[in-house]
């Protein structure tokens, strides 16, 4: 047991040093050296987990989909719209989900290893989908069609911010002000006044997820 879990924490060790060397350089830029030098373990250690950079890749990528925090809620969409403020709360601070993001605009890793939005929008319509059985939106929202059109607003919203030379906003922000737009075209009057899309729902949701754990 004490070696499988030494195992999973050198796992993580190398996922994360890929992801941090990935965001910094690029996937074609980076190196195997610099993500040993990263991590601080040996070439074998890696080797035993990962044969090859587009190993970490795949690996990088797999941990993408996380609905951590995610709790049921009195309405799907709130679930729908948290499971997206808490991805733009977790992203600038985890090293793995944005390196996901980049390694999934970046043209040839998503020639070589694909992404994962196909798995986010299967997410957001299934979510939709309850959403619209229980009344919450209007007639004729196609609940795939607005998963995936949200996935794309996302990534964009991202995408576009960081490219900015200035970023007034915080990412949670900028997405809590997408959700104000998308949703009155969406959603019946009744449920959308009942919607949280503050900014600050992630950190109060995280913060209360961590207060739980840790109490005895």
């Amino acid at each position: 047991m004490v070696q499988q879990q030494r195992a999973i924490r050198t796992r993580k060790v190398f996922l994360k040093a890929a992801a941090e060397v990935f965001n910094e350089h690029g996937y074609d830029a980076a190196t195997i050296a610099a993500i040993l030098d990263r991590a601080g373990l040996t070439k074998g250690a890696l080797y035993f987990h990962f044969t090859s950079k587009e190993e970490l890749a795949r690996g990088v990528l797999q941990e993408a989909v996380t609905t951590d925090g995610v709790s049921p809620q009195a309405f799907k969409l709130q679930e729908w719209i948290d499971a997206a403020l808490l991805l733009a709360y977790r992203l600038p601070r985890e090293p793995l989900l944005s390196a996901a993001i980049r390694l999934s605009v970046d043209p040839r890793a998503r020639n070589l290893f694909g992404t994962r939005w196909p798995d986010w929008i299967t997410y957001g319509a299934e979510l939709l989908t309850e959403a619209k059985e229980r009344g919450e939106l209007l007639p004729h929202v196609n609940p795939a069609t607005t998963s995936r059109l949200l996935v794309g607003a996302w990534t964009g919203v991202q995408v576009v911010r960081e490219s900015m030379p200035e970023r007034p906003l915080a990412l949670v922000t900028e997405i809590s002000a997408l959700f104000e737009t998308i949703l009155p075209n969406i959603t019946q009057p009744a449920v959308l006044a009942r919607l949280d899309t503050s900014p600050y729902r992630a950190e109060r949701i995280i913060s209360h997820t961590t207060t739980a754990t840790a109490a005895p």
